[in-house]
């Protein structure tokens, strides 16, 4: 971490100068800062049992990580705050975390809303407007989602129908298959401000998918993109593919998920390629990482859960080529990288999203 030293920062709103008063930034005993310049997006989907378990977490468990958080020194902020912090590069509070939904599932007003108003904690729905608008089964109203905006939470863009963005259709041109990208977006957005009265120009990316072309388009239309890769969130971050982490299945454990909950951002740039996109079964990623004290040796990065082998290009600038060693067949994966902060039991964590759609 880059600061060092005391830093005192006075927020600009009401509720956010009530939530964390003045951020006051404090040297360990090692002399690195602990915390401040990153925080973490925390993904849910259903919260429910049976529906799917690759987007689902129990009330239960989803409980269990309310009370994690709210025990174990968290500043649970809303979406928009640490979004502006972040880009501003204001300090954020130690163990700054914000919770998201996709979709619109019936779960998130009927089990998840009376949890977070019970803890008192913000949250933030990526709504499809076309399944609410049709009445689809198990989703919400938009009576509810209003009743939801109305008690606080952030309400924003997963498109209209929850496309494969990066699906075309027979004969479809570039320019044609953008445009129509971009209509969805345009609309849902409109109707999210015309029943909510909100418009954040936030948007979730369906299934996570994207690629330099539709990154360009939300830099066009000055949104910010939040993708479904994990990793915390820093200043040095992509603000139009940030990461989040998605908690269902056997990812909701807390056991795993707390790490993830308290994990720091890595100041890295991704130099190669520069679209998730590939149609590679072992692609290759060349990133450069500032390691601020990290030593290159702590390092590490991962394949589904494989140790990669770390190809330094060059260990003083931290220019790291990763490789995976197995071929590829599904459609998303992920090199994941890691390493200890010093000093206490946290993590830098970052991930590098590949999408195949062939």
């Amino acid at each position: 971490m880059r600061l060092i030293g005391y830093y005192c920062a006075m927020v600009s709103a009401i509720r956010q100068a009530l939530r964390h008063s003045v951020l006051c930034l404090l040297l360990s005993a090692s002399g690195i800062v602990v915390a401040a310049e990153s925080g973490v997006v925390l993904l849910y989907h259903h919260v429910a049992t049976g529906t799917p378990p690759s987007t689902s977490i129990s009330p239960e468990d989803f409980r269990a990580h309310l009370d994690y958080l709210r025990d174990n020194q968290f500043s649970v902020l809303p979406l928009d705050e640490l979004v502006q912090s972040l880009r501003s590069r204001t300090p954020l509070p130690d163990r700054a975390v914000a919770i998201t939904f996709d979709d619109g599932y019936s779960s998130i007003y009927e089990t998840a809303f009376p949890l977070l108003q019970e803890y008192g904690m913000p949250f933030a729905l990526f709504v499809s407007t076309e399944p609410v608008n049709n009445r689809q089964k198990n989703y919400m109203t938009w009576e509810q989602i209003r009743a939801l905006s109305e008690a606080g939470a952030l309400i924003a863009n997963h498109m209209v129908s929850h496309p494969y963005m990066l699906s075309r259709y027979h004969g479809e041109t570039d320019a044609n298959w953008l445009a129509r990208q971009r209509a969805e977006l345009l609309e849902a957005e409109a109707t999210i401000l015309k029943e909510t009265g909100q418009s954040h120009r936030f948007l979730a990316y369906p299934y996570g998918e994207f690629n330099a072309q539709i990154k360009a388009m939300l830099v066009e239309e000055g949104y910010v993109g939040f993708a479904q890769n994990s990793g915390a969130v820093g200043y040095n971050s992509d603000f139009h593919a940030l990461p989040r982490y998605p908690l269902a299945g056997i990812y909701a454990r807390l056991e795993t998920a707390r790490v993830k909950f308290s994990s720091l951002a890595f100041d890295v740039e991704l130099l190669e390629p520069d679209s998730p996109v590939t149609e590679l079964e072992r692609p290759e990623a060349l990133l450069r990482f500032n390691l601020n004290g990290v030593s290159p040796s702590q390092l590490g990065c991962y394949d589904n859960g494989q140790a990669m082998t770390l190809t330094w290009e060059n260990r003083e600038t931290g220019l790291l080529r990763i490789q995976a060693v197995d071929a590829h067949i599904d459609r998303r994966w992920r090199y994941i990288c890691t390493a200890p902060s010093t000093g206490n039991d946290r993590y830098f964590w970052y991930s590098v999203p590949w999408i195949k759609p062939r």
